[in-house]
């Protein structure tokens, strides 16, 4: 493993079973959520993880989490692997990887106060040696996440805040235990348009800050284009493409890409260019198209597309699919 990557993943998949075709039916049939994932994450970067919904974002991050088992493959953090613990194991690890998830109004436990809440980790990890020190850290992470002054938030219940500031309580709890690495998932989609800003400038301040490296899950490519060191484009469980921010948005290789670029607002009308609308439906996650999976719905597929799948290989800095160098 290369020293400066602090958190690697090589071949990772997670199967779930599906209901078989007919009730006589001997064939079992699964859903590939994540089909063969390869990446890696270094400290303090900042990695966007975009993609249609349903195409497996969100349960790569519960993989990571180790909320979910995976079904082949091996997840490496600092030097170790980490893909099947045990429970005291998957505790120590989850002090380091901490996860902010997409709703705040069904994240948060509206009995329970914000001091509760956020102080509910200290308890559960054994950490601090009395209440003032649990208390001090409560705090701290508090108007790191943007609730200031935290005396003020501290013996509200949920349903007294805001959107935006329940998902500041959300990424507060996540602080407490100072985490190396925050896996966001879509933690601005449930917000208006006013606050989303606010929420992606917190974490991008706080990967300053506290030098936490964030996996930001999104479905919208043009929100993260001045927060993201790299981004990685996911289809139908797998990365299609992963480069440097620049690299993606100036100079896409792979169609999908592009056609998620095309449609991102451009305020500058002389700047605007046709949009690449993407035909028909993304395809069943049980029923995977043979060959390049995204030649159902691909502008510039080619008879081999259906035939053949093409490896997963790197050119310079940015990664992408083979095939592409067919249809360039």
């Amino acid at each position: 493993m290369n020293k400066d990557h602090f958190l690697e993943v090589r071949g990772l998949k997670k199967y779930f079973d599906a209901d078989r075709p007919s009730l006589f039916s001997r064939e079992a049939r699964y859903v590939h959520a994540v089909d063969g994932v390869d990446f890696t994450l270094r400290h303090s970067e900042v990695i966007a993880l975009v993609g249609e919904s349903g195409c497996g974002k969100s349960t790569l991050a519960l993989l990571l989490m180790g909320l979910e088992e995976p079904t082949e493959g091996v997840i490496s953090f600092d030097g170790r692997d980490i893909t099947h613990l045990n429970d005291r194991e998957r505790k120590a690890v989850r002090r380091k990887i901490q996860m902010v998830f997409q709703d705040p109004y069904e994240s948060l436990n509206p009995t329970q106060t914000i001091e509760e809440i956020i102080n509910e980790p200290l308890v559960v990890h054994g950490i601090g040696n009395n209440k003032n020190e649990r208390d001090e850290r409560v705090i701290k992470a508090m108007e790191d996440s943007g609730l200031k002054p935290a005396e003020v938030y501290l013996k509200r219940f949920p349903h007294e805040l805001s959107g935006g500031q329940r998902q500041r309580v959300v990424i507060a709890a996540a602080l407490v235990l100072e985490p190396e690495i925050l896996l966001a998932d879509e933690p601005v989609s449930m917000l208006d348009v006013s606050i989303r800003a606010e929420i992606i400038n917190l974490l991008a301040e706080l990967r300053i800050t506290r030098q936490i490296a964030v996996i930001f899950i999104t479905h919208d490519l043009g929100s993260v284009g001045f927060f993201a060191d790299r981004v990685a484009v996911m289809y139908l469980g797998r990365i299609v493409e992963i480069g440097t921010m620049l690299e993606v948005l100036e100079k896409p290789q792979h169609p999908y890409t592009k056609a998620l670029l095309s449609v991102i607002p451009v305020p500058n009308p002389r700047l605007r260019h046709e949009r690449i609308i993407l035909q028909g439906e993304t395809p069943n996650p049980i029923d995977v198209p043979t060959g390049c999976r995204f030649h159902p719905r691909c502008p510039v597929a080619m008879a081999t597309c259906k035939a053949s799948d093409p490896p997963f290989v790197s050119f310079g800095k940015t990664h992408q699919a083979a095939c592409l160098l067919l249809v360039k």
